[in-house]
């Protein structure tokens, strides 16, 4: 173990207790991982949501053997009180993270840092350490772990009988999802040791998960009690840090030259697949609320057998039912049911379209000049603003190098080219602040924009908003290196930044990410100054369609919209010359229809070409004022 790790402050949420859970569920969750991963290195403290909240109103033992303080929410740190709870901030340091996802994982990291011996604890990340990682409004699969199961479940414990649904949809969606096959890195041993099994006739009891289990699985329990599948036996094995049997591993000729095609697919054990994670530790608080408060409504849960197997089986995965019985969840056993007939499942599992996977063909047929012509016949082509300062340049030979993008890394024609695009934002974020402003740099990657305003800027404070840690703590490095004390670093999704400022600015904020922060500018009545990337990224979400605009929803289908997306990225410099007037036509196109969308909403947006264009492919920038 190692000792000296600088203590970090937790803040959860506090909403108010109901049986075993603090509330919201996100809370819960949090204080369940802490306990699975034995992690005492964080302070916690609880922010009551409401006024008249004491002391006496938490259960010490829902929050297991951890000591728990209440904070009001204007004690937090201004940059915590910016964000959605849960957040991690580190006591005199400028750094936050916020969000569920990210703080979970965050918890992760720092338990195996600290005692490199949990291994375990390390896994919950999954493979290459992606569990969880992207943010909600792009992976349906984070956005039902962290954000519409837990509202789900709320939602289905306040809800009065009479309103009260049988399922909720998106507890619906989850075990249907635990049907579908599994998809796991180099899979294909595993399917191929499957077919060896079913040849053999293999077949065993699912292990210590009927309803006498009592005790923990323990080494000596895989073998004791084989598992009822393949899966499980990998699954396990890899739990109990164990290695496959050898009988299993050798493959038959006639298996080896079995088609891909041929193999049998693979069962869910776990949420993700066939490994523990920490969507696991995610699910296992909500689903459990939900089946405490179905079986004592006597409910019956004949259509969700493949959740009820999950509950079973997670709760034999080691050191579970310890957390469990550290915060006081007492969890059932439920008997093992039978699957539901596939035409009543498919009837009972039906879920509002806006919880599917865009269904509409995303292979797009033909080149964009129907759509391009349709546009031109209702009047519409893409225009750009003349540049409000063609020339305007950073000294960037005066400047310390820690403020050149040339420290990040990158070779030194990268490096020019992105001086000349940071000129461009620079200039026009010039024009636009005051002292005393607050900038927000979204999507900030390494710092490039924010680092620089700060620096040129020192009566502004700029918060720079960034989801990948690393690139966080690069720009973190650079800032310290320059001696900045007007600068703030959040590691968030751009969902759980909820604070006031003056200005957004983003360069090169990939397909539907423009749009987010867009989005959050015009809820803060701020500037903006944008530069989009990755128009062929762009796709419906739950929160954002397309097109965007009044105008261009009248003329074009969502289809034909995604056609100018797709040939937007067609600006590549080793392109035809031919091929990349279309590209940056159709990119002139959708930012249009982006800048009428904002025009909306009673602001003035000007949509410009950096100067040189060659600076970047991706060449476009808004500027938006509100008027």
């Amino acid at each position: 173990m190692k000792d000296n790790v600088a203590e970090e402050h937790l803040y959860l949420a506090f909403s108010h207790q109901y049986r075993d859970s603090i509330f919201p569920l996100h809370t819960s969750i949090s204080l369940f991982l802490l306990s699975y991963c034995d992690c005492k290195l964080f302070k916690v403290f609880l922010v009551p949501t409401g006024e008249d909240v004491g002391d006496q109103c938490v259960t010490k033992n829902l929050a297991g053997d951890l000591e728990v303080h209440l904070i009001s929410r204007c004690q937090l740190p201004v940059v915590v009180q910016s964000c959605s709870l849960p957040a991690v901030f580190m006591k005199d340091d400028k750094f936050c993270r916020a969000g569920l996802s990210v703080v979970l994982r965050h918890i992760i990291q720092k338990t195996f840092e600290a005692d490199p011996s949990k291994k375990d604890v390390l896994e919950l990340l999954g493979f290459k350490k992606t569990c969880l990682k992207a943010c909600a409004e792009v992976s349906q699969w984070t956005r039902l772990c962290e954000i519409s199961i837990p509202l789900a479940v709320e939602r289905f414990l306040t809800a009065s009988p009479e309103h009260c649904q049988a399922i909720p949809p998106d507890i619906l969606l989850f075990e249907r999802k635990l049907g579908e096959p599994v998809r796991v890195h180099n899979d294909d041993k595993i399917r191929r040791q499957k077919l060896q099994q079913q040849k053999a006739g293999a077949k065993a009891a699912v292990p210590v998960l009927g309803e006498e289990a009592t005790v923990e699985l323990k080494p000596g329990d895989v073998h004791g009690h084989p598992p009822s599948s393949l899966e499980l036996s990998v699954a396990f094995s890899k739990l109990l840090a164990q290695e496959t049997p050898d009988a299993v591993n050798r493959e038959a000729p006639h298996i080896r030259r079995t088609k891909t095609s041929d193999l049998p697919l693979l069962d869910h054990v776990f949420a993700e697949g066939l490994y523990f994670t920490v969507a696991d530790l995610v699910l296992l608080p909500c689903i459990h609320q939900f089946l405490v408060s179905s079986k004592k409504q006597g409910k019956s849960l004949v259509d969700l057998p493949l959740i009820s197997s999950w509950y079973r089986r997670v709760q034999e995965v080691p050191g579970v039912k310890k957390a469990a019985g550290k915060c006081n969840m007492e969890l059932l056993q439920l008997p093992e049911l039978m699957s539901a007939p596939e035409e009543r499942l498919q009837d009972s599992a039906s879920v509002p379209d806006e919880l599917e996977e865009d269904n509409e063909d995303s292979h797009f047929i033909g080149g964009p000049r129907p759509t391009m012509t349709k546009l031109m016949e209702n009047g519409i082509e893409a225009k750009f603003s003349p540049h409000p300062c063609p020339n305007w340049t950073l000294d960037w030979t005066s400047l310390p190098s820690a403020v050149s993008p040339g420290e990040g890394k990158m070779s030194r024609d990268r490096a020019l080219r992105k001086q000349q695009q940071l000129n461009n934002l620079v200039a026009a974020v010039t024009k636009l602040a005051k002292p005393g402003d607050l900038i927000v740099d979204f999507c900030s990657g390494g710092g490039h924009v924010g680092i620089v305003l700060a620096y040129m800027m020192p009566l502004c404070q700029v918060i720079l908003i960034e989801n990948k840690e690393l690139s966080l703590i690069r720009a973190k490095d650079r800032s310290d290196e320059l001696g900045l004390n007007n600068i703030w670093f959040i590691q968030a999704n751009l969902d759980y930044f909820n604070g006031t400022f003056n200005i957004g600015v983003a360069l090169h904020a990939c397909g539907v990410a423009t749009d987010m922060v867009i989005e959050h500018c015009l809820r803060a009545r701020a500037a903006f100054v944008i530069s989009p990337c990755c128009y062929g990224f762009i796709q419906n979400t739950v929160k954002f369609k397309y097109p965007r605009s009044h105008q261009f929803k009248e003329i074009l289908s969502y289809k034909e919209h995604m056609i100018l997306c797709r040939f937007a990225d067609q600006t590549a410099v080793q392109l035809p010359p031919e091929r990349r007037l279309i590209g940056k036509q159709c990119m002139g196109l959708v930012d249009l229809d982006r800048a009428w969308a904002a025009e909306e909403h009673n602001y003035s947006v000007q949509v410009i070409s950096m100067e040189p264009e060659s600076c970047s492919p991706k060449n476009n920038m808004f500027v938006g004022i509100p008027t």
